[in-house]
């Protein structure tokens, strides 16, 4: 039986990358409803302001993750930006719960992306907030790079 499968679904969120130096990945599965599975592999997902955080139960969710509506979607159509419970295993739970206690930890989404089993997960990643001069020196690093491959073609 053949899959419905499409590996060129991914979304980064460049900004992570810029703003916090990630220290450890996690993938995570994402709890979505059905209009937003079919919003996801029609392109309508934004994860740029997105942050995890805690709950009172020690459940996992992602806010600020916008996932458009779906357009034929009907009065059951989704809220873009509601809360969504992240599914980790309990001990991985209870590594980042640990260290998101101390201080200076985030978790940021990362990527969202389509497995090879046609699941839409997401990777997190445990980081901890640049500093401005750290970001000065990723604009440096990012400018030199593109400095030299320019000159590569010529």
């Amino acid at each position: 039986m053949a899959q419905n499968f499409e590996p060129d679904i991914e979304y980064k969120n460049r900004k992570a990358s810029f703003e916090y130096h990630l220290e450890k990945l996690y993938e995570a599965g994402i709890q979505l409803t059905g209009t937003e599975v079919k919003s996801v592999r029609h392109g309508g997902v934004n994860m740029g302001d997105a942050y995890c955080y805690f709950t009172t139960k020690s459940e996992l969710l992602i806010r600020k993750l916008h996932i458009s509506e779906y357009k034929y979607g009907n009065d059951q159509n989704h809220d873009p930006l509601r809360a969504r419970k992240l599914l980790l295993k309990k001990r991985e739970l209870k590594q980042l719960q640990k260290k998101v206690k101390e201080r200076g930890f985030s978790i940021v989404p990362v990527r969202l992306f389509v497995n090879e089993r046609g699941l839409i997960k997401i990777d997190i990643a445990l980081a901890r907030g640049k500093k401005v001069y750290d970001k000065r020196d990723s604009i440096k690093k990012k400018d030199q790079k593109r400095d030299l491959q320019r000159n590569l073609k010529y």
